[in-house]
């Protein structure tokens, strides 16, 4: 029978060029909340039967401490665009979908954490915004890498990391509301969850 121990969202698009203007995905959203938020919702979805059936099992969102809040109504960004803000929304999303994941599956031995593994990491998305590097990726592979392995966080669900330390994500993302919001924007866009 096939397994998933690890599910490890890390697939993103950074801030964008300086000045690059809005941009829309092959389905028609805007690109860095449908690659940053709307596909590892998908995936995650799609995967949660394996995991539970996995289970113990983990999911870690690699998100970053990077957050703007927003107004679900407007999830496009269709008013006042900016690249770098449409990062910081869409990882904002993430975290909040860290947080609800984790409530949903808590009884079922999965668990979801969200970490910004490390500050401005050598990678090209880096420097393609036109930013100095000031973290390496082996710094943010050994934060990311913990939450995948270590066993002290056999029962930890639910949290948010800066790198090797406990944090906490902006305060919109632990806000009901707003996560009920962007539950429902988002079973718009990908349809309901299943």
């Amino acid at each position: 029978m096939p397994r998933l121990d690890v599910l490890v969202n890390n697939a993103g698009i950074g801030f964008g060029a300086p000045g690059e203007g809005r941009q829309v995905s092959a389905d028609g959203h805007e690109l860095r909340f449908a690659v940053n938020y709307l596909a590892p919702v998908l995936l995650t979805r799609l995967l949660v039967p394996l995991l539970t059936a996995s289970a113990p099992s983990r999911v870690v969102n690699v998100g970053s401490l990077g957050q703007v809040p927003f107004d679900p109504a407007d999830a496009e960004f269709e008013h006042g665009y900016n690249g770098v803000d449409a990062y910081r929304r869409s990882k904002l999303a993430l975290a909040a979908f860290t947080f609800d994941l984790a409530d949903e599956l808590a009884a079922a031995q999965v668990t979801v954490n969200c970490l910004h593994p490390a500050t401005f990491m050598n990678t090209a998305m880096v420097t393609r915004g036109g930013i100095t590097p000031v973290s390496t990726v082996e710094q943010g592979g050994e934060a990311t890498m913990r939450l995948i392995t270590d066993p002290a966080l056999d029962a930890v669900t639910g949290q948010f990391f800066d790198g090797l330390e406990t944090s906490r994500a902006l305060p919109q993302a632990y806000d009901r509301q707003f996560r009920t919001q962007l539950s429902e924007v988002t079973d718009r866009m990908l349809g309901p969850a299943s």
